[in-house]
């Protein structure tokens, strides 16, 4: 049971470093979905935005991996074992945390829009650019 408490401790507290992305993602989802009020072909699922986060968050995971050598071709099979577990994820520190965040918010806001600018009619792609801009900035506090 205290192992369990620790193990829910860390999670709760790591699930709310994350949530500036989530909200991101949630504000991004609500404009497109909100895109029929414009015109009625505008349909899109969630299923098909969490394949657009997923992609955003692959994006940040390979920006952010540190480049190593790659293992030199004809290696044995021991070499080969060794560069899987050195592919590990390096432990985040406070601040590569917070560009982690701050690099999934951008990754997340960008493939969302691209995503949707990709099925909207042209005359509407710069209505949903400045939609999402406004609707960030009002989340800010910068507008009101």
């Amino acid at each position: 049971m205290e192992i369990a408490k620790v193990t829910d401790e860390q999670i709760t507290t790591s699930s709310e470093v994350y949530r500036p992305v989530a909200n991101r993602g949630a504000l991004v989802f609500f404009l497109i979905n909100d895109l029929f009020r414009i015109h009625s072909f505008y349909k899109f699922s969630l299923d098909s935005f969490v394949i657009v986060v997923k992609r955003a968050i692959d994006i940040v995971a390979e920006k952010m991996r540190p480049k190593k050598e790659e293992v030199e071709k004809g290696s044995d099979e021991e070499e080969e074992e060794e560069a899987k577990e050195d592919e590990e994820e390096p432990e985040m520190t406070p601040g590569t945390l917070k560009l982690r965040v701050q690099n999934l918010i951008e990754q997340v806001t960008f493939e969302g829009f691209d995503y949707t600018r990709r099925g909207t009619f042209v005359k509407h792609k710069l209505m949903l650019a400045t939609m999402l801009c406004f609707k960030i900035q009002v989340r800010k506090g910068n507008i009101k």
